[in-house]
């Protein structure tokens, strides 16, 4: 029977799952009408889709405050639960840059102090929802979810305080709802905003860390689908030849190539060594009669200057292959995905010998490719950007998942890297191996199945 489904889209990164996949086209296929509820700056019609923006409206000027007491309040009590301190590795600074700052640093360790525990982490999930209510763009939310009439409210990301009046309003209406958890990262680090009646996962162990950090969610509320995000590495027919990728991108086909995947400034702060590193790493093995080119792809959202002076040191080793994102606005939700740039990334795998990088999840875009990934494995932290042994985020919890050690090659000094690569660019069928079975347990498999497992829970939710 058809359904009419709401398709809400707080960010856009959201747009590189839902918009850029086959979700939309086997939605139709299925004779589902699909409306989507877009807050990016993204024109949605423009490609065809149908649209209802957002009234330019504000949640409540305390429910940020209280969202961010609320995942401070969390990773305190998973540090309790679990005695690990390393949730408290999670926590954002509070700002006092100006006086609305402190003022709102101050509500926020006043909360944290108030709402400190079990029961008053759930009460100041439901305090979060009655403030939205008193808001115009509650209403404002409301008005349309009556307009529209749809069987199902989808969230596309879980981490967002413009969902709260969306999703609220739909549970005031008896409209079910769904929100999609968006990253492999995403539940360890308390960025379960939302609340609403459903959930889909990645995979059975997300199930069981949502069931375990969120513990006032049921098992039957949680069904798992996967994520569409992979989906593109596997439609083969997008892959161009060779020869003509090298030709559009002005490489050299007599030079095999890696690539050096760029992380944001937070993550990884001094990653423009880690690309010196590798550069001078290729400068080594190039002497020694190799053909080795190294692509750099930086980070989408990191526009800083920093690597301009290794790019240039190292200007025989290094090509640039920017991504091909939108800089609408100033904010990191503002950077949008284009499909231009899925069909980039999708190519660089399939004409790459492999992927480095610092802890990203890279690595299971390559293992899809049956390429191995390399991790940096030491840091520059220090006063005098020396070399240090290991990289703090590795001691996150997303990285527990991994089943072996041997899912990547771990880069642990400069001195060591050419023959890290040497080894790679022979192959390295049990790092492969090894990181396909993590990528199982993170990704419900077989992954190109997702778009057909999510509108199969849809349709199971709107019987």
């Amino acid at each position: 029977m058809s359904k009419k489904v709401l398709v809400l889209l707080p960010d856009g990164v959201s747009l590189r799952n839902f918009a850029y996949t086959s979700f939309y086209k086997k939605g139709l296929e299925k004779g589902h009408e699909i409306l989507f509820w877009n807050h990016t700056p993204f024109d949605l019609e423009e490609v065809g889709f149908k649209q209802v923006v957002f009234k330019k409206e504000k949640p409540h000027w305390l429910t940020d405050i209280l969202k961010t007491a609320c995942i401070r309040i969390e990773l305190n009590l998973f540090s309790k639960r679990d005695t690990d301190q390393v949730y408290q590795s999670y926590k954002f600074p509070l700002s006092k840059a100006s006086l609305k700052a402190r003022l709102k640093t101050t509500l926020v360790k006043w909360f944290c102090f108030a709402y400190g525990s079990e029961s008053g982490l759930l009460a100041i999930r439901k305090r979060m929802i009655a403030q939205e209510r008193k808001t115009s763009y509650y209403r404002s939310c409301k008005e349309m979810l009556q307009k529209e009439k749809p069987d199902i409210l989808f969230c596309a990301s879980q981490r967002s305080v413009i969902a709260i009046s969306p999703l609220t309003a739909a549970q005031d209406l008896n409209i079910p709802t769904v929100s999609y958890i968006f990253s492999w990262d995403n539940v360890p680090k308390a960025t379960t905003v939302v609340t609403s009646d459903h959930y889909f996962v990645w995979s059975d162990h997300m199930k069981e860390e949502l069931l375990h950090y969120q513990r006032y969610i049921q098992p039957e509320q949680i069904i798992v689908t996967g994520t569409p995000q992979f989906e593109p590495h596997y439609q083969k027919e997008a892959i161009v030849s060779k020869e003509a990728f090298y030709k559009e991108y002005n490489l050299d086909l007599t030079k095999k190539y890696i690539c050096f995947s760029g992380d944001d400034i937070t993550t990884s702060p001094k990653d423009e060594l880690y690309l010196r590193d590798v550069a001078s790493a290729v400068r080594v093995l190039n002497k020694k009669g190799n053909a080795i080119g190294l692509i750099f792809r930086r980070c989408p959202v990191d526009f800083s200057t920093r690597y301009d002076a290794i790019i240039e040191e190292f200007k025989d080793e290094i090509v640039l292959l920017p991504p091909l994102w939108n800089k609408i606005g100033d904010g990191w939700n503002t950077i949008l995905p284009t499909r231009e740039d899925i069909h980039l990334q999708v190519n660089l795998i399939a004409h790459t010998a492999f992927v480095i990088n610092l802890g990203s999840s890279m690595v299971f875009d390559y293992v899809t490719a049956g390429k191995p990934c390399a991790y940096m494995n030491y840091n520059y932290l220090n006063e005098k950007e020396t070399v240090e042994a290991g990289v703090y985020i590795y001691d996150f919890v997303h990285f527990r998942s991994m089943p072996s050690p041997e899912a990547v090659i771990w880069l642990d000094h400069p001195d060591t890297i050419a023959d890290s690569l040497e080894k790679m660019l022979k192959g390295v069928p049990e790092t492969v191996a090894a990181a396909q079975d993590w990528f199982a347990v993170i990704n419900k498999q077989p992954a190109i199945e997702a778009p057909e497992r999510i509108w199969g829970g849809i349709e199971k939710l709107t019987l």
